[in-house]
């Protein structure tokens, strides 16, 4: 007698339809099956562990999310690297001080055609093998800019390398959907502090590289380094299915214009992510200015190592992230940071110009919240719709990138017309208006009301907020209820159907 699980002939060969046939993994039904990939390019293989499977999702374990974060290190940098090393350049390729100064601007505007172009195919194909395809470019492009000896040709790199670094903006919607919900902001906190350590670390490392040898080196380490990123990416990172196969690409970029107008929460966090920026980057450029002038006149050493101060900011990544997971609202922690930022920056009108422990303590308290905001902001913007979150980080991204711009050039010129207490107040006046923006709506508004506080006025979690489905907002959010369910349906779906074969 055949076990009772085994499958069951009847006399003309085909299976009894009252037996059920054993469970196959969707995998297991090859290529074919909607959601698992066998190959990345057609032809190079993919781990089999990595292989989606709709019975058994992928998890962000702790390993693969300090992974996530030490690979936007090594590609953020990639638009920092020349920053201090524009006098070797100029020397190198015989070219004026103002031309040269021209490269880092090419490298932020390749950056933001990337978030634009690039960064929003996380919503459209899958998203393993444009991260290792980015990856390997960028690293490919980084050589080159070591071996080129025609400044043009170094200039072109130079666009098409800071296009292709926007890697960490893929993993950052692929993060929060890997995490679970009750761990999201942990996960995304440690993932931006490897954007932030990236920032600070590309010039100090390209500086000491510099120093004591070519500027070439410094692309050959950067070029070698990525590679052996990427190849570290081609065995831990796991596939995911593709979330939205119906559209296109024209219709991706058309839908990013439609919510900057449709989206209440995704315009109040850009708005805010923009002037935030403006203040961070009005802050450290004007720094600069104020360390090497009166009262305090430090050399260019000392004032880089001033960006050291930050980094034991990154340390409190995860003590951010639990907070936000366990304790407040997005929304809540959004303000505390905000308030915070506010303080220090009174700090910095206040005592900046004429006491230099009033600095430091300025350096450490900004970035702390600044993170501590941007984690905020994210949580909130990735759990509008998880069906675009490539495309609303793209949004958030490219704000951060006008506030970047804003800050530098009006902080600048204020700082040397009026001096440093002025432009410090600027970010004060900057910080206050992005409080007031934060004020105008409450955490619980459903999804398209613009103003007000409908929905409650609490500012910590309850019980059932930290759960995985009882979100307060869950019921407004329909879309995203669907779109949780729906996956789970899938699942149900597939086996029953892989049972009645």
């Amino acid at each position: 007698m055949p076990d009772e699980k085994s499958v069951a002939l009847s006399a003309s060969g085909t299976r009894d339809p009252a037996t059920p046939s054993p469970t196959l993994s969707p995998c297991a039904l090859g290529e074919g099956t909607e959601g698992c990939r066998c190959h990345d390019f057609f032809f190079l293989p993919i781990p089999s562990r990595l292989r989606y499977d709709p019975s058994k999702p992928p998890q962000l374990t702790l390993a693969l999310n300090i992974m996530f974060a030490a690979t936007t290190t090594i590609f953020v940098s990639t638009l920092y690297y020349c920053q201090p090393m524009l006098i070797e350049l100029a020397q190198s390729f015989d070219v004026s001080y103002n031309r040269v100064s021209n490269i880092p601007t090419l490298m932020q505007a390749g950056y933001a055609a990337g978030l634009l172009l690039i960064a929003p195919l996380g919503d459209l194909v899958y998203r393993r093998p444009l991260i290792l395809l980015l990856g390997a470019t960028t690293s490919a492009l980084m050589l080159g800019s070591a071996f080129t000896m025609n400044f043009i040709v170094f200039e072109v790199i130079s666009v098409f390398a800071g296009m292709f670094s926007c890697v960490s903006q893929i993993l950052a919607p692929l993060t929060a959907d890997l995490a679970a919900p009750e761990r999201r902001a942990s996960a995304l906190s440690i993932l931006i502090a490897g954007v932030l350590l990236g920032i600070m670390c590309a010039r100090i490392v390209a500086g000491i590289i510099a120093e004591y040898a070519s500027w070439r080196v410094v692309y050959y380490v950067a070029g070698g380094l990525q590679g052996a990123t990427v190849l570290a990416l081609y065995f831990v990172l796991p596939d995911y299915p593709v979330k939205n196969k119906g559209l296109s690409y024209w219709s991706i970029l058309f839908s990013m214009a439609k919510y900057c107008v449709t989206e209440p929460q995704l315009i109040q966090a850009a708005l805010v992510s923009m002037v935030s920026m403006a203040c961070f980057s009005n802050f450290w450029v004007t720094l600069t200015f104020l360390l090497d002038g009166p009262p305090y006149y430090y050399s260019t050493l000392v004032i880089g190592l001033f960006g050291l101060v930050g980094v034991f900011g990154i340390v409190l990544a995860p003590f951010v992230g639990r907070a936000i997971d366990r304790l407040l609202l997005p929304w809540t922690s959004a303000v505390v940071a905000t308030v915070g930022l506010l303080v220090f920056q009174g700090i910095q009108t206040g005592a900046g110009g004429i006491n230099i422990a009033a600095v430091v303590i300025v350096c450490f308290g900004i970035d702390v919240f600044r993170q501590f905001q941007q984690v905020s902001l994210n949580t909130i913007i990735f759990d509008i719709e998880p069906s675009a979150r490539s495309r609303m980080n793209s949004v958030v991204q490219l704000s951060v990138f006008v506030g970047q711009i804003m800050g530098t050039a009006v902080g600048t010129e204020v700082f040397l017309k009026d001096g440093w207490r002025p432009a410090a107040a600027l970010s004060v006046g900057w910080s206050g208006f992005t409080l007031i923006v934060l004020l105008l709506r409450g955490p619980y508004c459903k999804r398209y009301t613009w103003f007000g506080y409908d929905g409650g006025r609490g500012l910590r979690k309850s019980k059932t907020t930290c759960g995985e489905k009882d979100e307060p907002d869950a019921k407004a959010n329909s879309s995203e209820v669907n779109t949780r369910v729906g996956s789970r349906e899938y699942v149900v779906t597939l086996e029953d159907k892989v049972l009645d074969v």
